[in-house]
């Protein structure tokens, strides 16, 4: 094989891409479609900073129909605001990291239910997890799970938390999984339902934090 060629150092660019860090990027914005990420006061965070993600372009709608109140939270200064929590490198590609509304808020520090997910998922006994917040009375809220195992394999919630606590921080690591045997709820798309998992934890509670 030869390896001094442009053809092959096309296919080690290639493979570098997408076994590196690039390879969990949603890529760099299109010409004429302008993306960044704002903090909470709707200011510009700097790369590698955590922030909800806002777009403006041609492209973006002009607001739901007949939905004003839904349209204002959304779209504000000309900025489509979509609710996605990421980041930017120094080249500008983009990293999605949780949906804002499901992130957790324990003991002041802040809990990304996708990083947690992932964690879950490379678990062989993992067939299914969500992870949301739940009412803490000292911190809170306390990160939760459901998992559905894979048929065949014997596990339990001791288990899943342990391997959880060796590959994240303390604080982020689970409080208590339940286990289940039916699939979690999802919507039409597949998209799981959370607010049906997180509905009977938060009944009785005048406010849900996330």
């Amino acid at each position: 094989v030869d390896t001094s060629g442009p053809a092959w150092r096309l296919v080690v660019a290639e493979e570098r891409l997408v076994d590196g860090d690039l390879a969990r990027s949603c890529g760099r914005s299109v010409a004429g479609v302008d993306v960044r990420v704002f903090d909470q006061n709707s200011q510009e965070v700097p790369p590698g900073e955590i922030g909800e993600v806002v777009v403006r372009g041609p492209n973006i709608m002009p607001g739901y129909w007949n939905k004003p109140e839904p349209t204002a939270a959304v779209l504000r200064h000309g900025w489509y605001h979509s609710g996605d929590l990421g980041f930017m490198n120094d080249q500008g590609y983009l990293f999605l990291v949780d949906r804002a509304k499901d992130m957790i808020i324990s003991g002041g520090e802040n809990v990304y239910c996708a990083e947690v997910e992932e964690v879950l998922y490379k678990h062989p006994a993992v067939l299914e997890a969500a992870v949301f917040g739940v009412p803490d009375a000292k911190w809170g809220e306390a990160v939760h799970a459901v998992v559905v195992p894979r048929p065949g394999h014997a596990v339990d919630a001791a288990m899943l938390i342990a391997f959880c606590r060796e590959q994240i921080a303390g604080y982020k690591v689970p409080k208590q999984i339940d286990l289940r045997g039916d699939p979690l709820p999802k919507s039409g798309p597949g998209k799981v339902l959370k607010r049906e998992l997180r509905a009977p934890f938060w009944a009785g509670h005048t406010a849900q934090i996330n």
